[in-house]
């Protein structure tokens, strides 16, 4: 009983001395570790005899329960009083000036390049056109041509709604064309417009994200040829880069929205990290086209015994990754104002075909 009275009287002393967390730890330790000394009273419990065990069993559980608690509250009392210390220091004076830094956001590049897209385009006399985010299979799918059990149907590559109670069943849309259909529905020919905006398909890499961005054209006029299409993806191409020539070839390919279709491909060259369009021997592709089919003039009520066109679409922030020379697109959407400020631009420089997209 004597080292019991000893041990809690100086071990309580310690505990309400001790002036910092890392001192009470010691303390802890020293009474409670596995070489402390209550731990060491609570072994010699095994060598006692029942009846020595049954009186002394409860004593030192006693102490050990009286310590701890004296330790917790020690502890919570160490805690609030170094919070209070640390408030203290870190106290905002809020009559203070604000830290110098820039004074006007930056334009995403992406934003950037959507208003050199529209400078060039407008231009040429193209229109702006937009539509829902949010579309149904039929503007999507069905008006454009695409055939039941397309691969671009399925889950694994277009974000599908669940459909209301009597409604129809609803996708994030996979492009823009369902603003062309909409368009073509509304309006008469001839039509002449681009349609810029958010498109969602299931992708997620250093070149692919589940959102992103993309301009669309559509022209429909009496007798325009793909002579017309090659013509103006050229200027286009040759504009946007800010250069004046442009060697592009137009491989075929299939959409199920144009016949004949092809992609475009532009010569360029690689100096270090920058790629040069407009030089070099390499082949690189640019954007798909082709001349509106048929299918889809008579889904939005155009004859195309009378009217033709051509339709051409590309991805917004791949272009600007490969004018701006960023080599990851997931940053885009990082929402990192170091980034903005990096590759940002000017907020009140617009674009221009005369003065200069960039």
């Amino acid at each position: 009983m004597s080292d019991i009275n000893t041990i809690e009287k100086e071990a309580l002393a310690s505990i309400e001395s001790a002036g910092d967390l890392g001192t009470l730890e010691d303390v802890r330790v020293a009474e409670l570790g596995k070489k402390g000394r209550v731990s060491g009273l609570m072994k010699q419990l095994g060598g006692m005899n029942p009846e020595e065990r049954k009186e002394m069993g409860p004593k030192l559980n006693a102490l050990k329960t009286r310590v701890d608690e004296a330790i917790r509250t020690r502890k919570e009392t160490l805690e609030a009083a170094a919070l209070e210390a640390q408030l203290a220091r870190e106290k905002v004076d809020l009559s203070l000036p604000p830290a110098p830094g820039p004074k006007a956001g930056a334009l995403h590049p992406v934003m950037q390049v959507f208003e050199e897209i529209a400078a060039i385009f407008g231009d040429m006399g193209f229109a702006v056109a937009e539509g829902p985010d949010m579309e149904d299979d039929w503007h999507n799918f069905t008006a454009l041509n695409f055939p039941e059990g397309h691969p671009a149907r399925e889950t694994h590559d277009t974000f599908f709604m669940k459909a209301l109670e009597g409604d129809d069943a609803k996708v994030l849309r996979t492009h823009t064309s369902p603003v062309q259909i909409r368009t073509m529905m509304t309006q008469k020919p001839p039509i002449r417009i681009i349609a810029p905006g958010r498109v969602y398909r299931n992708d997620w890499d250093a070149t692919h994200t589940p959102m992103f961005h993309q301009v669309e054209g559509l022209v429909i006029e009496k007798n325009t040829h793909m002579g017309h299409l090659k013509g103006c993806l050229i200027d286009f191409v040759k504009a946007f880069f800010e250069v004046d020539e442009v060697e592009a070839r137009f491989r075929p390919h299939f959409f199920p929205f144009t016949e004949p279709s092809a992609e475009m491909d532009v010569k360029y060259t690689r100096k270090g990290e920058t790629i040069e369009i407009g030089a070099g021997d390499s082949w690189m592709e640019i954007l798909g086209s082709g001349m509106v089919h048929p299918n889809v003039l008579r889904n939005c009520g155009i004859d195309p015994k009378e009217y033709q066109g051509f339709a051409f679409g590309m991805g917004v922030d791949r272009l600007a990754m490969l004018k701006y020379g960023m080599p990851d697109l997931r940053p885009y959407f990082e929402a990192d104002p170091q980034w903005t400020r990096h590759y940002g631009f000017a907020p009140w420089a617009t674009p221009s075909v005369s003065g200069g997209l960039s």
